[in-house]
């Protein structure tokens, strides 16, 4: 079952021609999860080898531009893409408070009619979650509005118990949201795989004298059977120890995490994707702002022990290979934050994003 992301956008504030904003694709079987939607990204998806019509889901990290300005026009050109019969399939998308009137209000004011229904599902933050100053309440909004023509979707509170927002789950997979503090608030998010049933171990079938064919399935699928003679014979008795999923994290601009949830939910993460907007040398900097630097992203990925660290996010003066910056802003300079992260992770190697480029998590046995 293949499992890949491709990086859409790779820089920070705004897009250029070097490098666009924050977008990057999880593409499962197919399905394509968006996460993260700058303005460009559109035509950053029309440059890559992602169909934008099998955007299933998008996650919305947190409300800066840079991050969901391209949401309403991918929204729309998505609409235009589609059959009028209705079949494409419905859009989830995933998001801070206030992401569902934002939305609302752009397609209304355009007036803009999608063809195929969406759902806003709101994350509400926690007051802690960014500077008092900055912490705006858009629980109020529309209250007392009309919205007769409004997305559906749920609200979803932190649960405080798991201190995290259970956004998807089905047989194969579950998604999950986490605090994170940053200018305005902001969420990181896990998907992980759950186990795979282990392998059958045939000298053990024809020990207990189950004979090949059908009963090898059902045993797999994790249902017991009973044999000729009366005797039962469960799964358990004849599989393998469980094969681990996959874990993939993302998160949002942040300087840290709340907390200790980020580090139980992201251990031994496959690919950890964090942010690292400036150097190590600007880190008052990029604290100041609710940045991160290649060190502090480093820091996080070997307590939780990530098995591989991408960044990304990178401030428009780190221009990627193959465009010429201005003196003393090139890309050695961008080779130097893949050294300050490596020096955290003693050596481990770590991958720094460019666009259009599409990493692979092959499956674990």
């Amino acid at each position: 079952m293949s499992l890949e992301i491709t990086f859409l956008g790779t820089g920070s504030a705004f897009p250029t021609p070097a490098r666009g904003a924050s977008a990057l694709v999880l593409r499962r079987e197919g399905q394509c999860w968006l996460f993260d939607c700058g303005e460009g990204t559109q035509t950053q998806l029309m440059r890559s080898h992602l169909r934008a019509a099998r955007i299933t889901k998008i996650f919305i990290t947190h409300l800066h531009g840079d991050h969901f300005f391209g949401l309403p026009g991918l929204l729309c050109t998505l609409s235009l893409q589609s059959d009028p019969d209705g079949s494409k399939a419905p859009v989830d998308i995933y998001g801070p408070l206030g992401l569902r009137s934002f939305l609302w209000r752009s397609l209304e004011l355009s007036h803009s009619q999608l063809l195929f229904p969406y759902t806003v599902h709101e994350l509400v933050p926690t007051q802690d979650q960014c500077p008092a100053e900055e912490f705006k309440d858009f629980s109020g909004w529309d209250r007392g509005e009309a919205l007769p023509q409004g997305p559906p979707g749920r609200v979803l509170h932190l649960d405080p118990g798991e201190d995290s927002y259970l956004l998807v789950e089905d047989e194969q997979l579950v998604v999950r949201a986490f605090r994170l503090f940053h200018r305005v608030p902001s969420f990181g998010f896990v998907m992980e795989e759950k186990p795979r049933p282990g392998k059958l171990n045939v000298q053990k079938l024809k020990d207990l004298g189950v004979q090949p064919g059908p009963l090898y399935g059902r045993l797999k699928s994790g249902t017991a059977v009973v044999l000729e003679d009366g005797a039962t014979v469960s799964p358990w008795d004849v599989l393998d120890a469980p094969v681990p999923g996959r874990k993939v994290c993302v998160l949002g601009d942040c300087s840290g995490p709340l907390g200790d949830t980020a580090l139980r939910l992201c251990w031994q993460a496959d690919l950890l994707v964090h942010e690292a907007t400036l150097g190590d040398s600007q880190q008052d900097k990029a604290r100041q702002h609710g940045h991160s630097t290649p060190g502090m992203a480093a820091q996080l990925a070997r307590r939780c022990r990530a098995r591989r660290l991408v960044l990304t996010h990178f401030s428009q003066r780190y221009r990627p290979a193959g465009h010429a910056g201005h003196a003393g802003h090139g890309h050695a300079e961008l080779s130097e934050l893949q050294r300050q992260a490596e020096a955290v992770l003693d050596g481990q190697e770590v991958t720094l994003a460019e666009d259009f480029m599409t990493i692979e998590i092959p499956l674990k046995k």
